[in-house]
């Protein structure tokens, strides 16, 4: 009996004896990781901590920038997360607003936790196809985005600065995304070479700060209170 033929978006691979079905998708892949998650300084209850202030503030910022959280697939990384939104969420939403609320939020977050329990983030933006099986999802576009979060030039530029986010984008993402759009902040990104494992390519990074809090000018003599 043959089998049956695979419906679009599927794909039959031979495995051995045995004929597995893969279902693919494109999609806008996002990863984060936490600076300095195992730190000595940081004990598992500031790891539990942490980890809930993670995502507390990357749902957050994803319902923020008009990406709704529960629409998107995230795997835990232990130290970070791995999320996947479908083809028909804009990408312009990841490079436009995403990166400043989340921003947002890890200061909300920092405000209010004790410098062991803060978090500063890299987070690496791609896009691509995308196999899901019985196990979970692979692709080559995942192996690149993780390649891009865990490069050496994203670690240090995040290290050196005072930095609470450190964003990546792939050069796919930043020539056909990031520097179409007036809101993206383009020119706040600077060319980095990646060299990272079997991965040899250009990125794109930017660096985002907590904002300014402006203290109040004290009030001139005889100014009425």
């Amino acid at each position: 009996m043959s089998s049956p033929s695979p419906e679009p978006g599927e794909l039959l691979v031979e495995a051995g004896d045995e004929r597995l079905m893969l279902t693919t998708a494109h999609c806008t892949v996002i990863a984060a990781d936490i600076e300095g998650f195992g730190q000595h300084s940081r004990n598992n209850i500031n790891q539990v901590r942490i980890r809930h202030g993670m995502y507390k503030a990357m749902q957050a910022a994803f319902d923020a920038a008009g990406i709704p959280w529960s629409s998107c697939r995230h795997e835990d990384r232990g130290d970070g997360v791995l999320v996947l939104a479908s083809a028909d969420v804009r990408k312009r939403l990841f490079a436009d607003h995403l990166p400043n609320a989340l921003v947002e939020a890890l200061v909300r977050h920092n405000r209010i936790h004790p410098p062991r329990e803060r978090i500063r983030l890299r987070l690496a933006l791609h896009a691509g196809e995308i196999n899901y099986d019985q196990h979970g999802v692979t692709g080559s576009a995942i192996n690149h985005t993780f390649r891009l979060l865990d490069a050496d030039v994203l670690r240090s530029a995040l290290e050196s600065s005072s930095a609470v986010l450190a964003v990546i984008g792939s050069a796919w993402f930043f020539d056909e995304v990031i520097r179409h759009s007036e809101l993206s902040h383009a020119k706040a990104y600077r060319p980095a070479d990646v060299a990272n494992k079997e991965t040899t390519t250009q990125a794109w990074v930017r660096l985002l700060r907590p904002p300014v809090r402006r203290l109040h000018a004290p009030p001139h003599k005889g100014q009425n209170l």
